[in-house]
């Protein structure tokens, strides 16, 4: 089965920018819809943003739509998550998910927003906004 592993994570202040990365190993995510989650302290999960098999489509949620990019770097089999504009609300645990394409019988943003729909998981990294 597909590996997911988080890394990027770190302690920034308000403002400054982080790039997570999610590599992968044991198959090649062109052939998964990729997702990021996060945890934030005493919160329950929730979606962050989304990028389709193919790439084309991109899904965000509302808080971080406009400061956040997903992107795939195929050679690298590597999932991205763009954080700019940090602020302490961002402050979780940051997961991908992937789920292989066509797998959930469902489309569109709730599809792709819904953590139960996604197969693997990686451990996660941690991202902390203070000043």
């Amino acid at each position: 089965q597909v590996q997911l592993v988080e890394s990027g994570g770190g302690v920034v202040q308000p403002g400054d920018s982080l790039r997570l990365s999610c590599a992968a190993s044991g198959d090649t995510l062109r052939n998964y819809a990729s997702g990021w989650f996060r945890r934030a302290p005493g919160k329950e999960r929730v979606f962050v943003a989304a990028i389709s098999w193919s790439g084309g489509v991109t899904y965000y949620e509302d808080s971080v739509r406009g400061r956040f990019s997903v992107s795939r770097d195929d050679p690298k089999n590597t999932a991205y998550l763009q954080m700019t504009n940090l602020e302490p609300e961002d402050t979780a645990v940051y997961f991908c998910a992937v789920v292989k394409a066509f797998h959930r019988h469902c489309s569109g943003y709730d599809c792709y927003g819904d953590s139960d729909g996604y197969d693997y998981w990686g451990e996660g990294t941690q991202v902390t906004v203070s000043s």
